[in-house]
């Protein structure tokens, strides 16, 4: 199946959930079991080869994380005999069996789907009788990498949480990016560093903080394996929704990037990488969304911290946060001496134009200029 058969017949398990859950709450059951099956199948081909290295570890008294990490190839691992075809074949125990094969992943995995509060959706359908048929569904998919490269799950991924955004009714830019709109910014982030990304072995970093499911990090990485497949890309970011941070931290783990540097949490009251600066950054925050809960924590910043802090040229209207991300970004920036930084931002028209001379808004535009 191509990537658009793929998403249709993924979302057609919508037809299942029909009457025993609402239409927004659709994705909450959609996205993970969609994350699930992609790891199951990157983890097949060496389920047993890490099975077999886990329990001679154990019996040998040794930690057996690192063997069996380099057993399964991946940045993650299942210690499970069971994998999703296998649950298959206990239908009167598929909860129970299900909940033991998700504590059999490593750490990093548990954590994106207690993200997705998925043992609450698991008794959910396992109370409306519809747990077995799901799980059977996602089992006919084969999401394996060699079927189904990251670009095309990427695709998959975004035409999944585009059509649940749709129907939950998700603010604009909250959720989805569309793909011309991210290879745009990316082409113009790096157009002027051929030179510098042809190098063998050049290692740059980037950032997103407003990271969603990590779109933009993925195009970004993309880009530069295209050009210059010695290249190594560093990915940050941050984001606060639960469900796309789940996804995001999934995709980073499969693509062999190092899942600390993805942190939960809201970037306007908790920087996530509070020291840290970056060679690119790229970023769509929410338009016209209120910051009124990070209001103390940010005017704090203001008034304490002044231009040592990012938020010292002003601040917006409580109405938009959009420009307190764009300050956010510049003060992310690595000095000129250092090589300088690169960014774009996605923003509508409102931070051009509103406020008048004095306010917080022009007194920000004119820090920028």
């Amino acid at each position: 199946m191509n990537q658009q058969a793929l998403s249709s017949f993924i979302w057609s398990v919508a037809d299942l959930l029909r009457g025993d859950y609402k239409q927004a709450d659709y994705g909450k059951v959609i996205l993970p079991f969609t994350v699930l099956r992609r790891l199951d199948c990157v983890l097949e081909p060496t389920k047993e080869a890490v099975l077999a290295e886990h329990a001679a570890k154990v019996a040998q008294g040794m930690n057996p994380e690192p063997f069996v990490l380099r057993k399964a190839g991946q940045t993650f691992y299942n210690t499970s005999k069971l994998d999703m075809r296998k649950l298959m074949g206990d239908q009167d125990n598929i909860a129970q069996n299900l909940f033991a094969y998700i504590q059999a992943f490593s750490p990093d995995v548990r954590d994106v789907f207690e993200r997705f509060e998925f043992a609450v959706q698991v008794e959910r359908l396992a109370k409306a009788g519809l747990l077995y048929q799901v799980t059977e569904k996602f089992t006919r998919i084969d999401l394996h990498p060699g079927k189904v490269d990251n670009h095309q799950m990427g695709l998959i991924f975004e035409e999944l949480i585009r059509k649940f955004s749709e129907l939950s009714n998700e603010t604009a830019g909250e959720h989805f990016t569309p793909r011309e709109v991210i290879r745009l910014m990316v082409n113009l982030l790096f157009v002027e560093d051929d030179a510098i990304l042809s190098k063998p072995g050049v290692v740059r970093t980037i950032y997103d903080p407003t990271a969603g499911t990590g779109g933009m990090l993925s195009v970004a990485g993309e880009h530069l394996v295209e050009h210059n497949d010695k290249a190594s890309l560093v990915m940050y970011g941050q984001e606060l929704n639960p469900e796309s941070y789940a996804i995001c931290k999934a995709d980073m783990l499969i693509k062999g990037q190092d899942v600390a540097n993805i942190i939960f949490g809201n970037t306007l009251s908790d920087d996530g990488h509070p020291h840290e600066k970056f060679d690119y950054m790229l970023s769509n925050p929410p338009f016209g969304v209120e910051w009124k809960k990070v209001e103390k924590a940010v005017r704090t910043e203001h008034e304490s911290q002044g231009f040592n802090g990012r938020f010292g040229p002003g601040l917006p209207r409580v109405s938009d946060g959009s420009l307190l991300f764009l300050m956010h970004l510049l003060s992310k920036m690595r000095p000129a001496v250092d090589g300088g930084s690169r960014f774009g931002i996605v923003l509508n028209g409102s931070p051009l134009f509103t406020g008048g001379a004095g306010s917080g808004e022009s007194e920000i535009r004119r820090y920028v200029c």
